[in-house]
């Protein structure tokens, strides 16, 4: 059995942390571990967190972060802490529970049958499918996703759905060896890095890469994610093709330095 480790990050989630419902959640899913991150949160999540751990103790963790570093940092402190602790997948769920279990059990069993680096959520409005998702949303995250789709040079249809699977790697580990420079699109640049490569490691192609459409996933009250962050979302996607373009042109240049000399080693 692939041993699977699924990071939450919560900041402030005191309110919304139901333990019933997260144990719900775990009981579900027997075979997954989970590592809940508290974000430095400043009401009780800290306390939640601890207390949902010692319910589980064998199935549920706890990392807290001293300060406040926003979603970004506390998935990939989570993620770099499931891979020290031996997992073999690791992926990122939202604590607000707005993907049902039983979709990322599905996603978890399709990343077990097939060879894919890393298995992505969609959320597409398909006909027979439950997605309900506020207009404004929808459209904003069609504009988000048509951009990152031109700076990734990849077909992907939504890079921003808080269900995501990676498998173990030397690539997605240099990928989370730095923090993201970006706050609102990290999804984003995580890809990229994926799509670059990393310190050397070799770069994944887009046959790597496995969207699977959700059949459920609702917008949840309370999220903290606003229209007006489509701004400073579309600045870090600015940001991102910036610095994968620049790794683009580094990566050529080498290739090129690299034919040349071995032509010259052969003359």
């Amino acid at each position: 059995m692939t041993r699977v480790t699924i990071v939450v990050p919560c900041y402030n989630e005191a309110e919304r942390l139901d333990d019933e419902s997260f144990l719900r959640l775990v009981d579900e899913l027997p075979t997954l571990k989970w590592l809940f991150v508290n974000d430095g949160s400043r009401d009780d999540t800290e306390a939640r967190l601890r207390a949902l751990a010692q319910r589980r103790p064998t199935r549920i963790d706890a990392l807290s972060l001293a300060q406040n570093g926003g979603k970004a940092e506390a998935v990939r402190q989570g993620l770099r802490a499931a891979l020290d602790d031996g997992a073999e997948v690791v992926g990122y769920y939202d604590a607000d529970l707005s993907t049902p279990p039983e979709e990322l059990r599905r996603l978890i069993e399709i990343m077990e049958t097939h060879d894919a680096s890393a298995v992505l959520g969609a959320r597409v409005g398909l006909l027979g499918h439950d997605i309900h998702r506020r207009s404004s949303r929808h459209y904003l995250g069609r504009v988000f996703a048509s951009v990152a789709s031109l700076i990734l040079r990849l077909r992907v249809y939504d890079t921003q759905c808080g269900a995501k699977l990676f498998r173990r790697s030397p690539t997605f580990r240099a990928a989370l060896q730095e923090p993201f420079h970006s706050r609102w699109a990290f999804d984003v640049e995580l890809i990229g890095r994926l799509l670059a490569g990393v310190g050397g490691t070799p770069a994944l192609g887009a046959s790597d890469f496995l969207e699977v459409p959700l059949h459920a996933w609702r917008d949840v009250p309370g999220s903290k994610l606003r229209s007006t962050a489509m701004v400073g979302a579309l600045r870090d996607l600015a940001r991102i093709g910036l610095a994968l373009a620049s790794e683009r042109r580094a990566q050529s240049r080498a290739k090129k330095a690299d034919q040349a000399q071995a032509k010259a080693d052969q003359a």
